[in-house]
């Protein structure tokens, strides 16, 4: 089990590996403080705090040390199949064997590498010497006409030389270093891969760009990429990780197993849990380390029943771009830092990543939470897998650090039919005191990052996911109305499903407050809160070309989110709100259903307006809604990219410019009959815009084009407000 104590003591694992004459290679865990370290006098000791006592180690047995040790004679690097045989005869961990020869061969790498040092410091000495010799010999060097000293040009060559050597003295001097610092387990940094999900948007244009009068323009948002300056962990942090890793698959199994008094039913509804603080750092008391000053603590868990293999469910979690794919709403960005195991034999059982993402609300008005962390997937037993997450963040001492991860993740249980039970649990310690007012008590509540949020977006993806697999296009009466055999191919409907996916991709990963993005806001704050933010897109395929802006603002209406997703998705209530329409009647030209619910649903749109160039152009629109929120996002495309599609064209090489709307409860809901209805009360909406501002895509934006897209977003929100009151929704 891991030590609240483990960071604490990381100092002491890099001295114990700097000596590879000490046999630490079968040490499992610190478990105490070191006798050595002076005690805290009467006024600085905590009372609730033990006194030190004197540090010991875990180590394996001599009989595992002696197999261990004959095996790597032979083998010095096992593949996964011997270290699990390995691991089940000396009842070790396969990651266990694993690290143990892996720190074996740095051992015997260490000793090397000193062996070099001793040599390469020698040869360091005699270079020194050579060189202050030549100085005093250019220093006492004579002319023989004169006898006095010699003039500056007659040095030439010694000086050529002395530059030489003081250049090769450079190169071993920095060789040197390189290697003590590699031996100390201090390497050079090196940046990771940034090219996964979420990082490969267009770039973001200075807000300087905006040329933007003096005083019309506040504060900046999201100035600093964080996920682009993490690192992988060093060699000294991998046991400590591995360790970490393992005691937090345990806390995960029992907090989905255990019930009360660690979880404690609500007075409002027995079906809704609370987790006991108490009781659980009474239960886990080796956790991740003493909560950080200003950090509060949030805790959900949530079961469900969804149609998808247990094992395609492992691989999305395990695959850091289907995981952000899938949950785009709640993963604004992700990568992987570094692999540690990729597991046994083929399969997921023991892999081991570290990672880092962002979890967002689709929202400007809300940061994104950072995390660094590692995933664990261990295989239970034939039919039951565990994912775990738990926080690394407390490795780096001088980050600072707004949110943690407590062991969070689910435990999934195959079912007959293709269908998996999945329980999760979140758990983390958060700073939310940047959150903006509308939204303090959505997040307050804990309801914005809850397991309920990503089991519902879990049970919405795979609905989703069937209905692309399925190969039968439904014909006739859809939703109580009937639609036009526009699509009539299985590879049409394939591609038109792809297309939106795409769409939603784009706009969910947009419309947040991630670090990689700059937003500026263009007045003082409330409800008239717009903020923008340009755009470059230059080789995108799937973009349009030029200078793009985004505007984006997000408001409170004192209607229910269900009545306010079926007013915004239904058609014939768009000419209310959409200026895009100019008062004509829109047609639904296409629908493809995507779920039960009739609100999950892809269609095509037809504006019937007397502007030929406006016949033309149809607009992709995807609803999608769920018990914690709902999306109702479209973009412009033009018939002959449609008729492209559906005739078997390649869907990302259709330009899209997503605008569309993100709707959440503005609380925690309230409980009716036993059931909690989220959203009794009011409705948080996110409006976003995009528009293209210059075909050019080196163009700086105009005050004037800035104005536009402020009217045109304000215009949009007052629309909807004064709709929402003539229907007295």
């Amino acid at each position: 089990m891991f030590q609240p104590n483990m960071f604490e003591n990381l100092h002491h694992h890099h001295q114990l590996l700097e000596m590879p004459e000490n046999n630490n290679l079968d040490m499992l865990r610190d478990d105490e403080h070191d006798s050595n370290m002076e005690a805290p006098s009467g006024d600085d000791q905590d009372s609730n705090q033990r006194p030190n006592k004197k540090k010991r180690y875990h180590r394996h047995t001599q009989q595992q040390i002696q197999e261990l040790e004959a095996f790597f004679k032979e083998c010095p690097h096992p593949d996964d199949k011997q270290r699990k045989e390995l691991g089940r005869r000396l009842s070790l961990e396969p990651l266990q064997v694993k690290f143990w020869f892996q720190n074996k061969r740095t051992q015997i790498k260490a000793q090397h590498e000193r062996y070099d040092n001793t040599q390469l410091r020698n040869e360091n000495e005699k270079l020194r010497a050579e060189n202050i010799q030549l100085k005093e010999a250019i220093a006492n060097s004579m002319c023989p006409n004169c006898g006095g000293p010699s003039a500056l040009g007659e040095m030439s060559f010694d000086e050529q030389h002395l530059r030489i050597e003081n250049a090769r003295l450079r190169e071993e001097i920095d060789r040197i270093s390189a290697i003590a610092a590699k031996y100390i387990g201090k390497p050079t940094l090196t940046f990771p891969d940034v090219s996964s999900h979420g990082l490969s948007r267009s770039l973001d244009l200075p807000v300087s760009n905006l040329n933007l009068q003096q005083g019309k323009v506040g504060r900046m948002f999201g100035a600093n990429d964080l996920l682009r300056s993490m690192v992988g962990p060093t060699e000294t942090e991998k046991p400590v990780i591995i360790e970490l890793a393992i005691a937090a698959m345990e806390e995960l199994i029992r907090m989905v197993q255990v019930g009360e008094p660690l979880w404690v039913p609500t007075s409002d509804d027995s079906s809704h849990e609370t987790l006991n603080e108490d009781e659980y750092m009474r239960s886990f008391p080796r956790g991740i380390g003493p909560k950080p000053m200003g950090l509060k603590s949030e805790a959900s868990r949530e079961s469900m029943f969804v149609i998808i293999n247990h094992m395609t469910l492992v691989e999305i979690l395990m695959d850091v771009k289907q995981w952000s794919n899938v949950f785009c709403g709640i993963v604004s960005r992700a990568m992987i830092l570094e692999i540690l195991s990729t597991g046994v034999a083929g399969s997921y059982n023991g892999a081991l990543q570290v990672m880092t993402a962002e979890y967002q609300v689709p929202s400007p008005f809300v940061p994104t939470r950072e995390s660094y962390f590692v995933r664990y997937c261990k295989q239970l037993d034939d039919e039951t897998w565990a994912v775990v997450d738990v926080s690394l963040d407390n490795l780096r001492s001088s980050s600072i650090v707004r949110c943690r991860r407590r062991p969070s993740g689910c435990l999934i249980q195959e079912l007959p039919n293709g269908c998996s039970k999945i329980t999760w649990v979140e758990n983390v310690e958060v700073d939310n005191g940047a959150v903006h007012e509308i939204y303090k008590v959505l997040v307050n509540s804990g309801r914005a990052f809850s397991a309920k949020r990503w089991v519902a977006t879990l049970e919405r993806q795979c609905e989703r996911l069937a209905s692309a697999m399925a190969n039968n296009i439904p014909e006739g009466e859809v939703g109580g109305k009937y639609i036009s055999t526009f699509i009539t191919t299985p590879e049409g409907r394939k591609n038109m499903l792809k297309l939106a996916e795409r769409m939603v991709l784009s706009f969910c990963g947009g419309v947040g407050a991630s670090t990689a993005q700059t937003w500026t806001s263009l007045s003082g704050g409330g409800s008239d809160d717009v903020r923008v933010m340009t755009r470059k897109s230059m080789d995108d395929p799937g973009r349009p070309h030029g200078v793009l802006l985004c505007a984006a603002t997000s408001f409170w209406l004192p209607i229910p989110p269900k009545q306010i997703f079926s007013f915004l998705r239904n058609e014939n209530s768009r000419i209310e709100w959409d200026v895009l329409t100019n008062f004509e009647i829109v047609q639904e030209m296409a629908h493809i259903a995507n779920g039960r619910d009739p609100g999950n649903c892809v269609s095509l749109l037809r504006f019937n307006s007397a502007n030929s160039s406006q016949g033309n152009m149809l607009v992709l629109q995807e609803s999608c809604t769920d018990s914690t929120g709902s999306y109702v996002i479209y973009s412009p495309i033009d018939v002959e990219a449609i008729d492209v599609l559906l005739n078997g064209g390649d869907p990302d090489y259709i330009a899209l410019l997503p605008s569309g709307f993100a709707i959440l409860p503005d609380g925690p809901g309230q409980y009716e009959g036993g059931v909690l209805e989220v959203g009794n009360g009011g409705s948080l909406i996110t409006f976003a815009l995009q528009i293209v501002v210059d075909s050019v895509p080196t163009a700086k934006i105009s005050l004037g084009s800035v104005a536009i897209v402020n009217t045109l977003i304000k215009g949009t929100m007052e629309r909807i407000k004064s709709a929402v009151a003539s229907n007295n929704m």
